[in-house]
């Protein structure tokens, strides 16, 4: 018997199409075919074992619990997923990797044997739809295939396999030196069967693939390997026919556990994908940035004025939201959701970060391209006529529109960098109408956001409530780190969002009663906001308290270096989608400038 784990219980393994989550005991609870938004084929994570699971490791009584592995690695600076177990038998390992895509998608398993014999058991139970369709499984010329509708999934193994409680089983003995592979390829079911998969030749494949990826960072500080696995985490999360970035490769893993803050991840919001295409810039990876930026390009194709705040991976606009009733949800925490209510909601810092993220592509010298620099210039025209009004916020609420600070400050962002842009000779403009209108902004959000007897700025025009994402006022070089209202900020949200072991909530929510966020329920500290706590404590000189802070951080990751979207303090585990962009993203940051500050230990 199996039941979803912990989230950081789950490793990531993925082809820079879709992604699985693989759990200690050796189940994939998680995988999509054949790209990050389809619909799952392994969904136990979000149910049951009877909505999909793949488990691969030795043998236990029927109905006992599946013995965790006792270790597990990533192979080197890779995706390739090794985990190990000491048996009373012998021990064995089991090797899981998606090869980058040449073909149909595949995942890979390879059992190793090291020492006595130790029996091995696979059982497959494929689910489509979410786990709600039950596919017809059958041979064909010794493969086994699966298929529903439009999907098929071919099963290649060696090994015997037989067929009970429609789950597909194999049960095998290893001894040292002994291999088997198992492999699923997706594939249209009209469509030929897949070819033959190649288990090994893939593994040297997908370890050179990574090696030399890898090779490309420009990134040698006392933190690397945080910043390597980031970096890989953030790789494996890019769509690559498109240059697409999902904010996370789940759906309704919850914010907090048994509540209902649950919401799909697995499309391409212009902030996350800005902030993640920064950090990849500053770390030496131009070729991301140049595919993201085609890839927004498409994205809007000439219709600026109506800017959407995600897509899908392709570009597409219509995320339409549904809830999957068949699904209890992660440690029952309903409603499962699919697509994105919030594709069509105004956010004004969003305008911001593209421009920010266009700024530094050009600044760190991607060939430039005229139609970004016409983007910016839209962007901006837009901005001008807008500006103003309220908008939902970088937190999507689902509440009354806001006059939300943040939201203000990078609409100033957005002005400022393509006045910039203008000012070097590498576009063409109004300079002296976009500089009042810069000036504009800026005094606007002193005059009406600021609370001068607090000496804090806050969430919203006239509002007494605080939140995280004025940490990035001094970081987007809106007011100076040693502004007495920046340190003043700092110092407020570090008094009022703090968690007793010192993360940082992202607002006030209200439990029971709806918040500011038309929510009900809370959700655990964001772990973004906690690194732009400890960026900002380095920015105003406080280096020791940043790195205690950025290392505090560093040890809520899981075994493998992973992170979800929140730290929930109460229970100690992460919550939220997983792996989350949004996590390792400013992980990458507090560490680049941490090292550029000196301020780390040993």
């Amino acid at each position: 018997m199996h039941v979803a784990g912990r989230i950081e219980d789950y490793a990531l393994i993925g082809d820079m199409q879709t992604a699985a989550l693989v759990c200690r005991d050796g189940t994939v609870d998680w995988l999509c075919l054949p790209r990050f938004d389809s619909h799952a084929v392994f969904a136990a994570l979000l149910g049951t074992e009877e909505h999909g699971f793949w488990r691969l490791g030795p043998a236990h009584p029927a109905g006992g619990e599946a013995p965790p592995a006792t270790r597990r690695r990533y192979r080197g600076d890779s995706l390739i997923l090794e985990s190990e177990w000491d048996t009373p038998r012998g021990t064995v390992r089991v090797t899981d990797f998606m090869p980058p895509r040449d073909g149909a998608p595949q995942v890979i398993r390879i059992v190793e044997g090291i020492s006595g014999r130790v029996p091995m058991r696979s059982a497959l139970r494929m689910r489509f739809s979410y786990g709600r369709v039950v596919p017809w499984v059958h041979k064909v010329d010794n493969r086994t295939v699966a298929v529903a509708g439009p999907d098929s999934v071919w099963l290649d193994t060696d090994a015997e396999t037989h067929g009970k409680d429609l789950t597909t089983y194999s049960d095998f003995t290893v001894a040292p030196g002994d291999r088997v592979a198992f492999t699923i390829s997706w594939q249209p079911s009209h469509n030929r069967p897949p070819a033959l998969p190649d288990p090994e030749g893939s593994l040297e494949a997908t370890s050179d693939f990574w090696q030399e990826w890898i090779e490309h960072c420009t990134y040698h500080g006392p933190y690397r390997e945080a910043v390597i696995r980031s970096l890989i985490t953030l790789k494996a999360l890019t769509y690559a026919p498109t240059g697409g970035i999902v904010a996370a490769p789940t759906t309704s893993l919850p914010e907090e556990i048994g509540g209902s803050r649950n919401w799909d991840y697995r499309y391409t919001w212009l902030r996350d994908a800005a902030i993640t295409l920064s950090s990849l810039l500053r770390t030496g990876y131009r070729e991301e940035a140049r595919a993201w930026r085609e890839w927004l390009l498409r994205a809007v194709a000439g219709d600026p004025e109506n800017l959407q705040i995600m897509y899908g991976i392709a570009g597409e606009r219509e995320l339409g939201e549904a809830e999957l009733d068949w699904l209890p949800g992660y440690e029952n925490s309903g409603p499962v959701r699919v697509g994105n209510g919030a594709a069509h909601q105004l956010q004004l810092d969003v305008y911001g970060e593209v421009t920010e993220a266009l700024h530094l592509a050009h600044m760190t010298g991607l060939a430039r391209n005229d139609y970004a620099s016409v983007l910016q210039l839209k962007l901006i025209q837009y901005l001008e006529k807008h500006w103003d009004q309220p908008d939902e916020g970088i937190w999507e609420v689902r509440g009354p529109r806001r006059h939300f600070v943040h939201s203000k400050v990078m609409a100033w962002v957005a002005v400022d960098r393509t006045i910039k842009l203008i000012e070097a000779g590498d576009a063409d403009g109004p300079l002296e109408r976009w500089r009042v209108l810069r000036d504009d902004i800026h005094r606007d959000v002193c005059e009406k956001g600021y609370d001068k007897e607090r000496n804090t700025f806050t969430q919203s025009y006239g509002s007494q409530e605080l939140d995280a994402s004025l940490l990035l006022i001094p970081q987007m070089g809106f007011l100076p780190p040693d502004d007495k209202r920046v340190i003043g900020t700092i110092e407020a949200i570090q008094r009022e969002l703090s968690t007793e072991d010192g993360f940082v909530l992202r607002y006030p929510t209200s439990g029971d009663d709806e918040g500011v966020d038309g929510l009900a329920g809370d959700e655990g500290a964001f772990l973004a906001c906690s690194f732009w706590l400890a960026d900002d404590l380095a920015m105003i000189g406080r280096v020791d308290e940043a790195r205690k802070l950025f290392e505090k951080l560093l040890s809520l990751r899981n075994d493998l270096g992973l992170l979800a979207e929140e730290w929930d303090s109460k229970h100690q585990r992460q919550v939220g989608n997983f792996p989350q962009a949004f996590s390792h993203v400013p992980l990458i940051d507090t560490a680049l400038r941490l090292t550029a500050s000196g301020a780390y230990g040993g």
